[in-house]
Parts: C-alpha cells; structure tokens; sequence
C-alpha cells in the first residue's frame, strides 16, 4: 500500500487528462465485445479527438462502420507509465467512452466520457474541461528529463529529501523522482514492502524547460539550507531482487 499524501499546486484533472493522452505510445480499443491493442497508430488533435488508423481487416473497423451513428459504441485505454523503474510504474490510468467516425483513411474517436484514475482515486473529467484543456508544457519532455536526473544526479535527489518530511522517510531504502510537471517535483520513496509519494511545489509554474531548471535549482538551494535527515537505509528493496 502506498501513503497518503497530499498533493499541492498539482495539474487539474483536465489538464493531467490530456498529458496522459499526448505522451501515450499505445491504447487498447474495447468495442462491439472485442479488444484490440493499437501501438503507435494513433494522434490527437487540439480538441481531444483522437485518431486511429487501423488495419484494413481490423474488426474495430468494421464495428465503427456498422454502429449507429453518433452512439456510445467504445472505449479508448491510455496508461501513464513512470520513466522512471519504481515499484508500481502506473503512474494513471485514462479511458475515453465515446464513439468512432470514419474519415479518409481512418477513424476519429469522439469521447463522449472521460475518467481520470490516479492513486488518489479516480474521477470524471468534465468534457469541455477535457476539450479546452492543453497538455502540461513538460509533458513531452518529462521521461528524458525524469531518466536524466535519476541516473545522472542521483545526489541531487538524495539532497532534495531535507525537504521531505522526516516522518515520510521513515524505513525508506530508496527515493526517486517520478513525475514532474509545471507545477512540481514527485518524489516515489520506497521501503521495503511499501510505497508512497511526496510532492515539492515549485515556488512558481514552469513553463518551458528552461523555467524548470531555475526552479530546481530553487528547490536545490532550499535543500541545502534544511536540516539533513538520517542517511536512507542502504539496502534492497523488493523491487530490485
């Protein structure tokens, strides 16, 4: 089980919604009672639509053109995965119902529901919301940026968790980062048969990557200037077995 935390200056759903739908390589398509996995073959356009070009013998193109117009007849999954190897790598889940409509040579899905689940539980994203939303400006910089700090600047890691609360690193064996958007850094701590996450704010969003160097350093000075807590517990967690 992972700890309760809560989170400050986080993106809205909306928002989050639509990062996890710009990065995601991959979906999984359920419709007219069969599943299909679908691996680079689609894009998304500024509103939220997404489309889908399938194989010429794919079923789901079938179904598409035998469903009644404009009728719920399918559901898009997207996974965010963390960058990152931690233990529990989802980092959310979105699934889009709605419906397909043929175009040129493929399908546009228009979703007429959207549902956001985090590990603080899932919920409904409000669909203008969705449309109107753009994606967090890091969100497609964020795994080179996420790998590029754990493997290269593990001790800038190490310092940041002076600004963790020292109740939260309690039995901790290893942190990393694991998301970062415009509004902050994620920290995943990890103890030998639990998980939790911990959430830096930066001082004021960033907007580019430029930006988001300046507030980590901010964060870095802020870490320097705190207390140091006791040295993490130099031993294997669960995970790296």
């Amino acid at each position: 089980m992972g700890d309760s935390q809560s989170w400050t200056a986080a993106p809205a759903a909306a928002e989050r919604a639509r990062s996890v739908l710009a990065v995601a390589w991959s979906c999984a398509v359920t419709a007219d009672g069969g599943r299909e996995e679908f691996v680079g073959a689609h894009t998304v356009d500024e509103d939220g639509r997404v489309h889908v070009h399938v194989p010429e013998d794919s079923a789901l193109l079938t179904a598409a053109i035998c469903a009644p117009r404009g009728e719920p007849n399918a559901v898009l999954e997207f996974a965010d995965v963390a960058p990152v190897p931690v233990r529990g790598r989802i980092r959310a889940r979105l699934w889009l119902a709605g419906y397909f409509v043929p175009e040129d040579d493929h399908l546009v899905f228009h979703p007429t529901r959207v549902v956001l689940r985090q590990p603080s539980g899932a919920v409904v994203v409000d669909l203008d919301e969705f449309a109107a939303a753009a994606p967090d400006p890091l969100a497609l910089a964020e795994s080179h940026l996420l790998t590029h700090l754990a493997d290269c600047h593990g001790d800038a890691v190490e310092r940041l968790t002076r600004l963790v609360d020292h109740a939260s690193l309690h039995g901790a064996v290893r942190v990393q980062p694991l998301a970062v958007d415009r509004h902050g850094l994620t920290l995943r701590i990890e103890r030998n048969r639990a998980h939790g996450d911990v959430r830096l704010p930066f001082h004021t969003p960033a907007d580019d990557v430029g930006q988001l160097t300046e507030r980590m350093h901010v964060l870095l000075t802020q870490a320097s200037a705190a207390s140091c807590p006791r040295a993490l517990q130099r031993q294997r967690t669960d995970g790296d077995r």
